[in-house]
């Protein structure tokens, strides 16, 4: 026997300071460093304002991050916003690529660090008098570094959780003023007319200068997204998430608009133009620039600044790759090993490993890192404007009850900031083609392992997920209907109970159906006798729909046939689930008329027999068959969740097996049955596999120990839909037996065929 335990919730331990160290670890030092030649080369002194717009743009993407995240303070970013809003199939093509996006990021400022690291190394070998060996400079020696630096913040992050890299960024931000300071005295010595005079022209390109060179640079802004991938590791995260936010990009801007400045107006030599001097030497013209007003000492700075920014953002896109990998093996979309944490720790420790392995082979296979960091940057945008999107849907959809941090003048704000990130998607996707080939064959891959290796169990997750939280059903815009045709008085408030399982509240709706047929006898009274017993049934019905506050209505129709009236309003309304109450099963002739139905109807299917006056809420104890197929696994998974929702229960899963199956397959089995239980069930589940030659034998005696029984039946087309162990059960058992039917295209098919 195999029991599974809830696991333990992740330890939120990272407070206020952490959250924003992490933020400026990836945002300040190397996309500037990087990227500013680029951008004065491309507009020339309007590079300031291009930054300054940019950061306007993240300002009003972070608002959308913040409100996002504090409403839903969980690992995983984007996705975890993508899953929340849309649907688990759209959140995996979302992590994936984000996924991507931060392990190219992470490449390409580890290969930062170490050609930093080797250009330093070289100079003080020439400095001492020496010839810096051909090697240092090469592939070789480069990809060594660069490994040397994921491998041990690797180490570190699989062993501290959270803020690592605070000394990196506490030093590069040290340095950055340093710097900044150093460019302000040589500026009081500078004549206004000269500093006037590198000003101009300001638009060296004109306003599509000035468009390139943001499109060019934005990136150097990312990295509050990052917090939010973290989310479900902070402390307080209503209040802390949206200040380390603020927080990191108001200290970036800070850092970045006065040293563009300095670097116009006293790093250019006089008589050049900052144009020219970025375009001559963009990857180096911030050291460069830096020399010219300090020196020798000014070279050492940037390279000490960018050894640190390197470092500080190559550990904080590892970490956040790492929570993306474990948000969605939380949710199946990948391999579930992945979503285990260390005891001691509560860190994802395989999560961390295999992030660090995939960073390392990217490492050693793509030749042109350049394309791939161009890739990242076209997704981090595209992620971006996504989450301006994702954050309208939730802002309208769940009203006042949204969060209770929220962004002014809604939805003008989340508009503007989703409309100019795609915008720059776009331009980037133009401006690098092979960014947009890299992310569409990295996205066809990742699809292509979904739907043939997560899709089946991510469904079922999600199925429970969805039935344990209702407000994931209104955040997704659905208003699933059920159907409950009414027939019998004495069961009316056990269908409503069971509809209000299956109906999620606030957002459900329950469709109370009663069938009359024409022609019927009289009452003493003047009233057709099928519309006295309808009327009976629904006072007892909408009694006990009122009690629970149910969303329900009713309808009334006059049909022939009983049976497929039922398949035809449940058809025409659309219902996801219709809900069947019989008392006698094992009557061939309401058998077959149930199995026409079930046969017929668009909808999932939940057939309740049980003895009249027995009522769902005295099911403790639920016994849940399990075969080979997974057929019924999500619709399973919706029930039970829907079940425990009201109340906590005790969950047998149930398998039997020939008796001549050995013991180390029986084995096998049960962990396996284990794994289904913990994915379709919340909590408290257990496990057993028994070999028995006589099935219906062990079926019986475990059904009789048990106050509900939860049996799928198939629609294929090849067997009884209700067939002799659902018959078997249906006698033996002392309480009630739910029969579930799956409605999967397949089945569709062989249906209508």
């Amino acid at each position: 026997m195999a029991t599974s335990t809830t696991p333990q919730p992740r330890r939120r331990t990272i407070g206020l300071a952490g959250a924003t160290f992490i933020g400026l670890g990836a945002i300040v030092g190397g996309g500037i460093l990087a990227l500013a030649g680029t951008a004065f080369g491309e507009t020339g002194p309007s590079a300031l304002l291009a930054f300054l717009l940019n950061g306007v743009i993240a300002f009003l993407t972070a608002l959308a991050y913040a409100e996002m995240s504090s409403a839903f303070p969980e690992n995983g970013g984007s996705y975890a916003f993508t899953k929340k809003v849309i649907s688990v199939q759209a959140a995996f093509g979302v992590g994936w690529i984000l996924l991507f996006a931060s392990l190219a990021a992470g490449v390409l400022y580890a290969l930062g660090f170490a050609a930093y690291a080797t250009e330093a190394a070289a100079a003080l070998i020439e400095l001492g008098g020496g010839t810096a060996p051909i090697w240092l400079r090469g592939r070789t020696a480069l990809v060594a570094a660069a490994g040397l630096a994921i491998l041990s913040y690797t180490m570190l992050l699989a062993r501290k959780q959270g803020g690592t890299g605070t000394a990196e960024t506490i030093g590069k931000l040290v340095v950055f003023a340093t710097i900044i300071l150093g460019g302000v005295i040589a500026l009081a010595d500078d004549p206004e007319t000269a500093t006037a005079c590198k000003l101009t022209p300001f638009f060296a390109n004109g306003p599509l200068g000035l468009v390139a060179a943001m499109g060019y640079t934005f990136i150097a802004l990312q990295g509050f997204d990052i917090i939010a991938a973290v989310a479900g590791e902070v402390r307080d995260p209503e209040r802390t998430l949206p200040r380390a936010m603020m927080y990191s990009l108001g200290v970036a801007m800070v850092v970045y608009l006065p040293l563009l400045f300095v670097i116009i107006t006293v790093g250019v030599q006089a008589g050049a133009r900052v144009t020219e001097m970025g375009r001559t030497r963009p990857e180096t013209m911030v050291a460069d620039a830096v020399a010219n007003f300090m020196g020798p000492t000014g070279f050492w700075l940037v390279m000490v600044a960018a050894l640190l920014s390197m470092l500080s953002a190559l550990v904080a896109n590892l970490l956040a790759a790492s929570r993306v990998v474990f948000a969605m093996a939380s949710d199946r979309t990948l391999p579930r090993i992945f979503a285990v944490t260390s005891p001691a720790t509560g860190i994802p420790v395989r999560a961390v490993l295999v992030s660090a392995l995939i960073m390392s082979l990217i490492l050693l296979v793509v030749p042109d890192v350049g394309s791939a960091g161009a890739a990242a940057s076209l997704i981090f945008l595209i992620s971006f404007a996504l989450t301006h999107l994702t954050n309208i849907m939730a802002r309208r959809r769940m009203g006042p009850d949204f969060g209770s941090f929220r962004a002014p003048w809604f939805p003008v704000l989340q508009t503007i900031g989703g409309v100019c990130c795609a915008g720059l998607a776009v331009f980037q996707s133009i401006a690098v083609p092979a960014a947009g080939s890299i992310a569409a064959v990295w996205l066809l891959g990742g699809f292509v392992l979904y739907f043939t290796r997560f899709a089946d169990r991510a469904t079922v997750v999600d199925a429970r997920t969805e039935a344990l939280d209702p407000d994931l059903v209104r955040l997704r815009g659905r208003e699933p209907l059920v159907l409950v045709p009414m027939a019998d008085p004495r069961r009316a408030r056990t269908m409503v109970e069971l509809a209000d399982t299956l109906a999620p509240p606030r957002v459900g709706r329950v469709l109370l159906l009663s069938v009359l047929r024409p022609g019927a006898e009289w009452t003493s009274d003047g009233v057709p006798q099928t519309l006295a017993v309808s009327q009976d049934v629904m006072r007892e019905a909408i009694g006990e729909a009122v009690r629970r506050k149910v969303s329900m209505s009713s309808l009334t129709t006059i049909a022939d046939e009983p049976w497929n009236e039922i398949a035809r309003v449940a058809d025409t309304r659309r219902a996801e689930a219709l809900l069947l109450g019989l008392s006698h099963i094992d009557d061939d002739a309401v058998r077959l008329h149930v199995e026409r139905v079930i046969a017929k109807v668009e909808a999932d299917v939940v057939v309740l027999g049980s003895p009249p006056g027995w009522r769902l809420g005295q099911a403790r104890r639920i016994l849940v068959l399990v075969a080979g197929g997974g057929s019924q696994d999500r619709l399973r998974a919706r029930v039970l969740g829907g079940l425990c929702r009201a109340a906590p229960r005790d969950i047998t899963f149930l398998r039997v097996v020939p008796a001549s199956t050995s013991e180390r397959a029986r084995a096998r089995l049960e962990h396996r049955v284990l794994r289904a239980a913990e994915e379709e069930a919340p909590s408290g589940t257990v496990a057993r596999v028994v070999a028995a030659d006589d099935f219906l034998s062990v079926v019986a005696e475990y059904a009789a120990e048990n106050d509900l029984v939860v049996v799928g039946t198939r629609r294929d087309g090849r067997q009884r839909i209700i067939g002799d162990v659902a018959l078997r059960i249906a006698k033996t058992t002392r309480g009630g037996i739910l029969l579930i039917s799956h409605r999967s295209p397949a089945s569709a098919f062989t249906s209508h065929s």
